[in-house]
């Protein structure tokens, strides 16, 4: 098979992994944007979302379409108010102030990793996919009698991963409705520009912050409940979802979501060509290479402002 083929099969399998990463990664940019809060903890709130869909498909064993409908409502529902109770308890508390609020979220991070680890165990554990028909990915090739269809071996991917590249653009177009066309929204980012004139007018900040804190854990939450049944569970697995998120943010700006999610399809379709025709290290050195000349040349994000 020609390298077209190959190459293809790898923008796929990238595809996905920018899907997922964006949803992780708008949640983060979401809370810096509207908070000004880093959450360490971010990770960890993505790791809750797939322990706590393996519980639920385990609850309805047997059942696997429902129990991942469940788990696509109750995961992001759950986490989002563990969220908000860490919001309203430790972040409120500390008044929000960036660097005891990094402090708090690290102590958090410790918190849920261990207390997981307590409850479920060190084990990776599956999630049956709801669906997952194997599908052929057709290709054309110039032979003796000109140009033709072929089906080379290999050359497919499932329905499920369609479906999680599906399900994450019509989820950010959602968070895209929310932030523009709601008044929900309008408040948010009142409260973004300026928190003084926003409680001037009488917008009850800390509420908004709690709302926002919750919505950037269930975001993540919900990733996780798209990617579990590719993945496996685990109590360590929110680290590599934190580290690209981070990195998604710091490329396309701090607070910006639309450059979040450009971010996002550029590290995630460079991770998944690079991880399959060379290693998944080299893609992250490559990424993390990429921070540096962003940080260097141009210190805002790639489409961020002066003042984000």
């Amino acid at each position: 098979m020609d390298l077209g083929p190959y190459l293809v099969l790898a923008t796929l399998e990238g595809a996905v992994t920018a899907a997922v990463l964006a949803l992780t990664a708008v949640g983060l940019s979401l809370v810096f944007g509207v908070m000004r809060v880093v959450n360490i903890a971010h990770g960890e709130f993505f790791m809750l979302g797939a322990v706590i869909a393996w519980a639920i498909a385990q609850a309805v064993a047997g059942y696997p379409a429902v129990g991942f409908a469940l788990a696509l409502v109750a995961a992001p529902l759950i986490v989002g108010a563990l969220a908000v109770a860490a919001d309203m308890t430790i972040l409120k508390r500390l008044e929000y102030d960036p660097e005891r609020t990094i402090v708090a979220t690290i102590g958090l991070l410790y918190i849920i990793q261990q207390l997981t680890l307590m409850g479920y165990g060190p084990d990776a554990r599956p999630v049956t996919p709801p669906f997952n028909t194997r599908l052929a990915i057709p290709w054309f090739e110039k032979g003796a009698d000109g140009w033709a269809l072929i089906w080379p071996w290999g050359l497919g991917t499932t329905s499920y991963k369609l479906a999680v590249i599906g399900a994450a653009v019509v989820i950010l177009c959602a968070v895209w409705a929310l932030m523009a066309r709601t008044r929900i929204g309008l408040v948010m980012r009142a409260t973004q520009a300026d928190r003084e004139m926003a409680l001037a007018f009488g917008i009850p900040v800390e509420r908004v912050y709690a709302l926002v804190f919750g919505l950037g854990a269930g975001l993540a939450a919900l990733a996780a409940v798209l990617i579990v049944p590719i993945q496996q569970a685990h109590y360590l697995m929110g680290a590599d979802p934190l580290l690209l998120s981070f990195i998604v943010v710091i490329i396309g700006g701090l607070g910006s979501l639309p450059g979040t999610v450009v971010a996002a399809v550029l590290i995630g379709l460079s991770d998944g060509i690079i991880s399959v025709f060379f290693s998944p290290t080299l893609a992250k050195i490559l990424a993390t290479l990429l921070v540096g000349l962003v940080l260097v040349f141009r210190p805002q994000g790639l489409f961020g402002g002066r003042g984000a």
